[in-house]
């Protein structure tokens, strides 16, 4: 099967050529049918491949040429080549539909080699309507294309497509400016590309997961990302989809795969106004959501991973705390983790697991919950271990019991710090001397040496507690000096980007220091805010001049002061750069002024001159005293003064239309307008009759909304400036077509062309192509057609003509349909009896 994004892609060519491959590998092909659309490559290629003749067909007094089925079935070739499986037979033929009449052949034992569009395809055909705006009515059932032992897509660039088209190899010229401006729009093309691409993709996908079923093969092969985020119904559920949409954009067809895991007991159940609003944001981002219902909510959650495919799944941190850990047994997070194999799990925090990011504090080395733990493990593992111990007391065995507890002191020193280890250091050295050191139960020391030992051992116990403390008071400082940094950078960062940089900087700022509330002012405005107003201190700090940066929330440390005077002075950048911005958005325009007055002045001096030049020799002239004109000399003058004051008058009428499209002063009397009433009243303003232009106005065209002054004025431009270009025994022509909404008239003319590295140059006022020609008017023409179309709602832009020259196309929009009239009232005559 070859499948193709639009016709003209060369799916026929390429399946004749398939064919004379095959048969000169010793095949019997035959062609059962094929279209050639008159294309002479197509018909070359055909050559002298056995073709099976058309059965005839004659349906309302139309004689039609069908594929001749019985004689193929009768032929029995090994391979049957069939073009156009979408097509419909003709009213008498055996089947309604080509494919049906493949699937005869397939029945018979004939392999065929067949051609489809992806505009064809069942499934597809709304999607198709929406991008062209063209209803399908031949489609074939994805279950036939999917049927195929081998589905191969025939590409071609959308602009060499197109190119293809204006050269005539696709179409007649007659057919080619219709079909340019319609189905085979570059935006259409490149769309339909797309789609076949993901149909064909998908098809794969599904041969992947057979294979892999029928090979007994579990493990997920990542031929392409899929992503699964995990959704509780909780607050954190946006972030967890956007983070999972983000790594899924990284790949090309990269999937979206959202589920929520519900327990049968319903204990598990998300809010559902969140569900259904996360839904939402997943089908936005392109995605898909399902819901599973399970009891071991990790493992449905790997298993549906699993099943999906899915190469890396995203949930978020668990809410609980440590000790929430403790108590319950391990998260949900944490058994993914374990469960997931070769799945790639990512564990993303969200504010429901606490407050974000934030720097490490300054104070005290070790956190008090490590403190906490510290004494509980001293005191609940020195007792343990004196229990377990006093049970196998010898003489012998004191050192390794000593050892032991001093293998407990540094555990508790290691965990908790100093006062912890202290602690545990002084009831182990009661224990031992209690339990372990004679006299028992007593706290008499007998030796001496008992005592210095005893001390010794405390000793010992307080310089590795200290160790540990300086050792995590230093690990703490770095992490806060990195912190610190990536704070700086991120700041610094946002600043040079200049992307929204002083939003970033409170965001960051009000999340780096577990502040409520954090806000830039510049007198009485509000240039950045972050957080909601809640209680707490507020402090400012000057950033500049220009403004001050407000902090809310908990009473600084010295430390924070100093980190936020560096953010400060980013803030002051910032500022200083939207300054610097606003400033430069403002002298853009009056440079843009200043090159419309310097373009305006070197026109007027030009343009200007010369028709009030002629007028007043004219004029002068015909008033100077002593001279006797002629009748013909006097008209021939007064001819001269009114052409060029009609000119002079052109002139201005046009200086002041381009003031008011530039002002936005432009006055729009918008309309239901027809456009053939528009383009037959241009042709009579510039006097245009058939030996000037050819006339191609489709009857269909619906009526636009638009000023039909305007419109005309636009038209009579465009036709002025394609007759000027025109080279001589050339007819410049026009023509209208109606599509998706969108109503165009296509003004063609067969001279030199524009680059279209240029082609935005020509609609610029003042601007002629080049600048190198002032003999030909100031440059208003196109710049004035382009800005009242641009206020009637439509667009002008410049398009190549197949073989040669410019084609101006006017874009506007379709009128609306009239309502349907009301239905008469009914009325209802009572019987008098």
């Amino acid at each position: 099967m070859l499948l193709g994004a639009a016709p003209g892609v060369g799916k026929t060519f390429t399946m004749l050529e398939e064919g004379a491959r095959l048969r000169d590998e010793g095949k019997d092909v035959v062609v059962a049918v094929v279209e050639t659309h008159g294309r002479a490559a197509t018909a070359a290629r055909l050559g002298d491949l056995e073709v099976v003749p058309r059965e005839r067909h004659v349906h309302r007094g139309v004689e039609l040429d069908e594929m001749d089925l019985e004689a193929v079935l009768a032929r029995a070739p090994q391979v049957a080549l069939v073009d156009e499986l979408a097509h419909s037979n003709a009213p008498g033929s055996r089947h309604d539909k080509r494919w049906r009449d493949v699937q005869a052949l397939l029945d018979a034992g004939i392999s065929v080699l067949s051609t489809v569009n992806v505009q064809h395809v069942e499934s597809l055909a709304d999607v198709v309507e929406q991008i062209t705006g063209a209803a399908q009515h031949e489609t074939v059932p994805d279950a036939v294309l999917r049927a195929a032992e081998q589905i191969e897509v025939v590409d071609l660039a959308p602009q060499a497509l197109r190119d293809r088209l204006a050269a005539g190899d696709v179409y007649p010229a007659a057919r080619v400016d219709a079909a340019l401006s319609n189905y085979f729009r570059l935006g259409n093309l490149t769309a339909l590309r797309e789609l076949a691409l993901l149909w064909l993709a998908d098809e794969v996908d599904s041969a992947l997961r057979a294979y892999r079923v029928e090979h007994g093969i579990d493990v997920a092969w990542e031929a392409r990302e899929r992503v699964v985020v995990a959704l509780t119904g909780g607050a954190e559920g946006e972030t967890l989809i956007r983070r999972a949409a983000r790594i899924a954009a990284r790949s090309a067809g990269g999937e979206l795969i959202a589920v929520h895991v519900s327990t049968p007991d319903g204990l598990r159940q998300g809010a559902p106004g969140a569900l259904a609003a996360q839904r939402a944001l997943v089908e936005k981002l392109g995605g898909s959501y399902h819901q599973v219902v399970g009891s071991d909510v990790p493992r449905a959650l790997v298993d549906f991973a699993k099943g999906a495919d899915a190469s890396q799944l995203v949930i978020g941190v668990s809410r609980r705390g440590r000790l929430g850990s403790l108590v319950t047994g391990p998260g949900i997070g944490a058994t993914v983790i374990r469960e997931s194999g070769q799945l790639d799990v990512h564990i993303v925090t969200h504010s429901a697991a606490g407050r974000g990011w934030s720097l490490p504090k300054l104070g005290g080395a070790l956190s008090r919950s490590r403190v906490v733990t510290g004494f509980v493990l001293a005191a609940v593992v020195g007792p343990l271990l004196t229990w377990l111990l006093a049970g196998h007391r010898t003489e012998d065995g004191i050192a390794g019991t000593v050892l032991l507890f001093q293998l407990l002191v540094v555990v508790v020193a290691v965990t908790g710090g100093v006062w912890p280890a202290l602690f545990a250091a002084l009831l182990s050295g009661v224990t031992l001397d209690l339990f372990f050191i004679a006299p028992i139960y007593s706290v008499t020391i007998a030796e001496p040496l008992h005592l210095l030992a005893l001390v010794l051992y405390v000793l010992n116990a307080a310089i590795v507690s200290w160790v540990v403390d300086q050792a995590a008071r230093r690990s703490r400082s770095a992490a806060r000096a990195l912190a610190e940094t990536e704070l700086l950078a991120t700041v610094s960062g946002s600043v040079l980007r200049g992307q929204d940089a002083l939003q970033a900087l409170v965001a960051r700022t009000r999340e780096a220091f577990g502040l409520t509330r954090v806000r830039v002012l510049s007198g009485d405005e509000v240039l950045g805010d972050s957080g909601d107003a809640g209680v707490g201190d507020v402090s400012r700090l000057p950033a500049g001049e220009r403004g001050v940066l407000e902090l809310t929330g908990e009473p600084l440390q010295a430390g924070d002061r100093r980190l936020l005077a560096v953010v400060a002075a980013q803030v002051e950048a910032a500022l200083e750069h939207s300054a610097l911005t606003r400033t430069a958005g403002q002298v853009a325009p009056l440079a843009e002024v200043d090159r419309m007055r310097s373009a305006l002045l070197a026109a007027v001096g030009h343009d200007l001159r010369r028709p009030l030049a002629a007028a007043t020799a004219s004029v002068s002239g015909l008033r100077q005293p002593g001279v006797e004109w002629s009748d013909a000399d006097r008209d021939e003058l007064l001819a001269t003064a009114w052409e060029s004051l009609e000119s002079l008058s052109t002139l201005v009428t046009n200086l002041l239309d381009v003031s008011r499209v530039q002002a936005g002063a432009l006055a729009v009397s918008a309309a239901v307008v027809d456009v053939d009433d528009v383009v037959l009243g241009a042709l009579d303003e510039l006097g245009l009759g058939p030996a000037d232009v050819e006339l191609a106005l489709r009857a269909s065209v619906p009526p636009v909304v638009a000023d039909a002054v305007l419109l005309q004025r636009v038209l009579v431009n465009l036709l002025d400036n394609a007759l000027r270009h025109s080279p001589d025994g050339t007819l410049v022509r026009i023509s209208t077509s109606g599509f998706a909404g969108r109503v165009e008239v296509r003004v063609v003319d067969r001279g030199p062309g524009v680059p279209p590295e240029r082609r935005d140059e020509i609609t610029v006022a003042f601007q002629r192509l080049g600048d190198t020609d002032n003999s030909t008017g100031l440059g208003l023409g196109l710049a004035l057609s382009k800005g009242f179309t641009e206020a009637m709602g439509g667009t002008l832009t410049m398009d190549d003509t197949p073989g040669g020259g410019l084609t101006a196309v006017v874009s506007l929009p379709e009128a609306p349909a009239p309502a349907p009239a009301p239905a008469p009232p009914l009325l209802i005559q009572e019987d008098p009896s």
